[in-house]
């Protein structure tokens, strides 16, 4: 069982129902997913760019990405439809709460310039999503194998639908969230 998954059934759901005054333990907000994309655009094209790409989210997810491709042609981006932008993963239970535990824990404080996440990053919804300016904070990518530094988008989703029972559930998880 992943470390932090032990910590949530154990600490964390108890002291949220009791701090969202819930009754149910059901109605616990919980994390169901975390969704990892990172976005090439033109770079893509480069049939090595993008392996390097997946090979780098696979290190860093433990899991094979799939590509993403656009949905229609825009001639302005230089796009044509069906052609690959980028890759994502989806991670769900174990391996989610691996990588969330490497996130806080190890990843984040080694960015550059980190001062915390942002409050306004919630969408409305129960989702925290923010990005990653350099993917080389993990440290599963070595450095000296990279061809260029990418960025990532990672978007946690919570069973909740309400911004704030979200927050206290990431800030139950020591998200570096501000205030």
């Amino acid at each position: 069982m992943a470390r932090l998954f032990d910590e949530y059934k154990k600490n964390i759901k108890p002291n949220l129902m009791k701090e969202l005054g819930l009754k149910n333990i059901f109605s616990v907000p919980e994390i169901e997913k975390v969704v990892i994309n990172m976005g090439l655009g033109l770079e893509a094209n480069d049939k090595k760019k993008l392996d390097a790409a997946i090979e780098d989210l696979k290190k860093i997810s433990g899991q094979m990405p799939i590509i993403t491709k656009s949905k229609k042609a825009i001639a302005n981006f230089k796009t044509k439809k069906d052609m690959p932008i980028g890759c994502k993963v989806t991670l769900r239970r174990k391996v989610m709460y691996e990588f969330i535990d490497r996130l806080i824990n190890i990843a984040l404080p080694r960015s550059k310039d980190f001062g915390g996440l942002s409050p306004k990053n919630f969408d409305g919804l129960g989702n925290y999503t923010f990005g990653v300016k350099e993917h080389i904070i993990f440290p599963e990518i070595d450095y000296d194998k990279i061809d260029k530094v990418k960025g990532m988008d990672i978007t946690i989703v919570t069973s909740t639908s309400k911004n704030n029972e979200a927050k206290s559930l990431l800030k139950a998880f020591n998200f570096p969230i501000n205030n």
